[in-house]
């Protein structure tokens, strides 16, 4: 397939020789670094599984030349801040060795053309212009690693929500951005050749499903300007590095027919291009099985090579440097545990998933493995100073000129330090030689990975119904479904709110469900779960969609355009029984400037309410609510969400509810509060295990009850006795 990687091979194999024997003695000293068993893993040659401190599945039938790729952007910029990498021994070294020795093969670089300002204030997230990223593909191919060039064709960041035009394009006709992103592309590459830079991969544009170097297109069907810029692209390659393939990048595969599509308009327009890749992340992106499917239809149909550019999962869900991460506990999905074990099975999923495209699967690229925070949260002022600086963080304050409407007051640090490959001191975390690992197969003690998280809602009054079994993961993929004894605390539930109701397997494992109950609904359809949309009336691009963006269920409504537009979601109750409700829907979107209209509104006989609908940042939910919407006798009312949005603004609406208000009894919790803290402060060293869990399910009840929304003074009262007693009969060891 590619000479190139042939040749990075070779040369990470004559250093492993070199560098060996003092890796293999030091990995015993790092608890993340490699046990000993594993530095067997370290030669193609190995047969069988090895031993290591994760558990990850051989790949079987991997092509020798697979590519085994990380991005690494940032990593200039890092260093600039002081950022130190280590080997599997602590000791400082060379991302790229570091990279090399763990079963990495090639490093993306993405390529900004200005992300500068007109003081020479940099942008952020690297400040990756052409001259830096050849210095990061100089240092790659030093450690023997090929190079995939990633062109974004903007001043910053280019992705399904934002493909600004650079600086030094805007005002171009179509047809001379045409010739500029040709001429671009060909300089860009000829620096990257006359460093000696091993280039075997070029990407033409970055998620470029909407737009690419600000030219949006007016729909998903690719259209003549949309691939005379690819093409523009394609061909500069063709002419500077013609033994290096052309990839075209895109997002989404989970979207039905999205892919085929554009695969398919590619080819109407003759675009020339080698390798179709995919960002794949399985906190939005759907199945594995779904990738393979999507990704083998392109090979089949159109005889193309395929890959996933970009993939990545969190090990921890704690924040390393002071700025929000993209992934956290609201965010996260339940497919892998946040965790180094968690980590390895995603990414080895991710690479079995492309290769049983067969030949035409190519590689799979972490995205982002090594950026890490450039000092803790408690060092926050320090590290803004830093990011500002050196560009190290996500985006600089200076970026805000360019991109006002995603930069705007988020600038700051890595939203991304909890998906690395690096323990936050440099030190390579185990799940990076998963790269070598899929080739052998590696094996680790049986150990417990995750236990499944019990979520329940129901509607107020509905009966609370808990599994009486439970699924608990071991690192080496199999699972046991232990039986579970719940707290009786699930029957003090008053009300809508949401609990925590404890509960102990039969094996002895503490696990909590989450119960959220929910008053009654008169909104039909009111995530969109149901396909039947009778209910609801839809104005402009607004449509029911499946997809991860929502934030209740696998439906939201979601809407885009390119051009400026109105959308509008509404739908008009009749019986409602006369009242006060409460009215909320939850929103998310980019793009949208302040002066966009986003409202929530309700209207009746007696009057009507608006409130306004928030767009701030992708996965940033807001719910907007209307807590005083009168019906009237004659039960009609009208609920609406109403959009006047500028071109390129996204959104979706979730989860709209219309309630009714209703007062909870006064209730005085304190002598309950104070007999739970008294609780808190036991010594649990002195006390028998059966008094303390007496104790536990007391505490368990008190603190359901104040969580009850309708909880009322004798469950206040009789809660009390209950935990005061408890903690009076605890009984003293020995």
């Amino acid at each position: 397939m590619l000479r190139h990687r042939n040749r990075a091979r070779t040369s990470r194999a004559t250093r492993r020789v070199r560098t060996g024997v003092v890796a293999i003695a030091a990995a015993l000293a790092t608890l993340v670094a490699v046990p000993a068993g594993a530095s067997a893993a370290w030669s193609e040659e190995t047969d069988g599984p090895v031993e290591a401190g994760i558990f990850v599945e051989k790949v079987d039938g991997l092509a020798s030349d697979f590519v085994n790729g990380v991005d690494a952007s940032t990593v200039l910029s890092l260093e600039e801040s002081g950022v130190v990498f280590r080997d599997v021994t602590g000791q400082p070294a060379d991302l790229f060795d570091v990279l090399a020795d763990s079963g990495v093969n090639t490093v993306r670089v993405r390529v900004w053309n200005d992300p500068f300002d007109a003081e020479g204030h940099g942008y952020g997230g690297g400040n990756v212009d052409v001259a830096r990223a050849v210095k990061i593909g100089e240092r790659a191919t030093a450690a023997g690693l090929s190079v995939l060039v990633d062109f974004h064709y903007s001043d910053f960041w280019a992705d399904p929500a934002r493909q600004l035009v650079p600086k030094a394009w805007a005002g171009l006709s179509p047809a001379e951005t045409v010739t500029a992103l040709h001429d671009f592309t060909a300089d860009a590459l000829q620096s990257f050749e006359d460093a000696g830079v091993d280039v075997s991969m070029v990407q033409v544009g970055n998620e470029t499903n909407n737009a690419i170097a600000g030219y949006t297109r007016a729909g998903r069907a690719i259209d003549a300007q949309f691939a005379a810029l690819l093409s523009a692209g394609s061909a500069a390659v063709r002419e500077v590095l013609p033994d290096s393939l052309v990839a075209v990048h895109f997002t989404n595969p989970e979207t039905s027919g999205r892919y085929a599509t554009y695969a398919a308009g590619l080819a109407q327009f003759g675009v020339d291009y080698d390798v179709f890749a995919s960002s794949y992340y399985p906190y939005w992106h759907g199945s594995t099985e779904n990738l393979t499917t999507v990704l083998s239809d392109i090979a089949t149909t159109y005889g193309k090579q395929v890959m996933v550019a970009e993939t990545s999962w969190a090990h921890t869900l704690e924040d390393g440097d002071g700025h929000p991460n993209v992934i956290g506990a609201g965010t996260i999905t339940d497919d892998y545990p946040a965790s180094v074990q968690g980590q390895a099975t995603q990414l080895r999923d991710v690479i079995a998933a492309v290769a049983a495209v067969g030949d035409a699967g190519i590689g799979v690229f972490y995205w982002e493995p090594a950026w890490l925070p450039v000092g803790p949260p408690s060092e926050l002022d320090a590290n803004r100073a830093l990011w500002e600086r050196d560009g190290s963080g996500w985006a600089t304050s200076f970026a805000n000129e360019y991109d006002p409407v995603h930069v705007g007051e988020w600038f700051g640090g890595s939203a991304w330090d909890n998906q690395a490959l690096f323990a936050w001191d440099g030190t390579p975390l185990e799940s990076l030689r998963t790269f070598d690992y899929v080739r052998t197969g590696a094996v680790a003690p049986r150990e417990v990975v995750s236990v499944e998280k019990i979520a329940l809602t129901v509607t107020d009054a509905a009966p609370v119904s808990l599994p009486t079994t439970i699924t608990v993961t071991y690192n080496d993929g199999s699972t046991e479904h232990p039986s579970v004894t719940w707290s009786t605390a699930v029957d003090w539930i008053r009300g809508p709110g949401v609990y925590e109701i404890p509960g102990q397997t039969s094996t002895g494992l503490d696990v909590v469900a989450t119960v959220t109950v929910l008053a009654a609904n008169v909104v039909r359809n009111h995530s969109f779960e149901s396909a039947d949309m009778s209910a609801w009336s839809l104005t402009g691009p607004a449509a029911r969609t499946q997809t991860a963006d929502g934030s209740d269920g696998d439906f939201a409504v979601t809407f885009w355009s390119g051009q400026a537009y109105t959308t509008s979601v509404s739908q008009t109750l009749a019986g409602v029984p006369a009242g006060t409700y409460t009215l909320q829907a939850t929103s998310q979107g980019t793009g949208s400037p302040v002066g966009d209209q986003r409202t929530l509104s309700a209207v009746t006989s007696e009057g009507s309410w608006s409130a306004p609908l928030q767009f701030t940042a992708w996965n940033e939910f807001h719910t907007a609510t209307l807590p005083t919407v009168v019906v009237g006798a004659d039960g009609i009312v009208e609920v609406r969400a109403e959009f006047a949005l500028s071109a390129g603004a996204w959104g979706v609406l979730d989860d709209v509810r219309l309630v009714a208000a209703s007062a909870a009894e006064s209730v005085d919790t304190s002598a309950l509060e104070s007999a739970l803290a008294a609780a808190a402060s036991v010594d649990r060293t002195k006390w028998t295990d059966a008094s303390l869990a007496m104790l536990d399910e007391a505490v368990a009840i008190g603190e359901v009850v104040l969580a009850g929304s309708r909880a009322t003074q004798d469950d206040a009262d009789a809660a009390k006795k209950l935990v005061k007693k408890a903690v009076k009969n605890l009984k003293p060891l020995g």
